[in-house]
């Protein structure tokens, strides 16, 4: 006795071969893996990351110190000891279009966030709050994940250093 599923698939295989040639099948085969390859490219809605504020219960510590949680990786002068904040640059600068990042643990909430940091271009050295952090820093030849680059060189502003920022991206899962 045969297998149901066996004779089924035996039939479905020989009805296609006498409809189908072998190009329109291999152009099909072709479009469908091509189809199925592309659907990750398709936008998603995310859910909102917790993103805790600055200066809140979630967030503890001075953003103005060294020792401030999402100053894990920083090197550079603090934007908040420069007229600008821990995620904005000073007026009269402009935040560099490329970034390094760090992972950096909240104590406050106990999550690891993706912190990116932003070298604030256009006016010279601030000259305040120095900090010079570089847990997670990774060599020159991995640039994404190394703090010691002139990043204000892509900048439309020039490339004169002002002071640095630091923005959470997302949760570090």
């Amino acid at each position: 006795m045969r297998n149901p599923v066996d004779h089924l698939m035996e039939r479905w295989a020989r009805d296609m071969a006498r409809r189908v040639s072998r190009r329109r099948f291999l152009g099909g085969l072709g479009a469908l893996l091509f189809g199925a390859a592309t659907v990750p490219l398709l936008p998603v809605a995310r859910g909102e990351t917790p993103r805790p504020a600055a200066g809140g219960a979630a967030d503890p510590g001075d953003p103005q110190t060294c020792g401030y949680w999402r100053h894990c990786a920083i090197d550079g002068f603090l934007c908040s000891c420069c007229g600008g904040s821990v995620q904005s640059c000073p007026p009269g600068t402009e935040a560099s279009a490329v970034t390094w990042v760090g992972t950096c643990h909240n104590p406050g909430d106990g999550h690891d966030y993706i912190v990116s940091y932003n070298d604030c271009c256009g006016k010279t050295e601030c000259g305040r709050c120095l900090c010079n952090r570089n847990e997670d820093d990774k060599p020159l030849y991995m640039p994404f994940k190394s703090n010691d680059y002139n990043w204000c060189v892509g900048s439309k502003v020039g490339i004169a250093y002002h002071c640095s920022t630091a923005r959470i991206v997302g949760v570090a899962k």
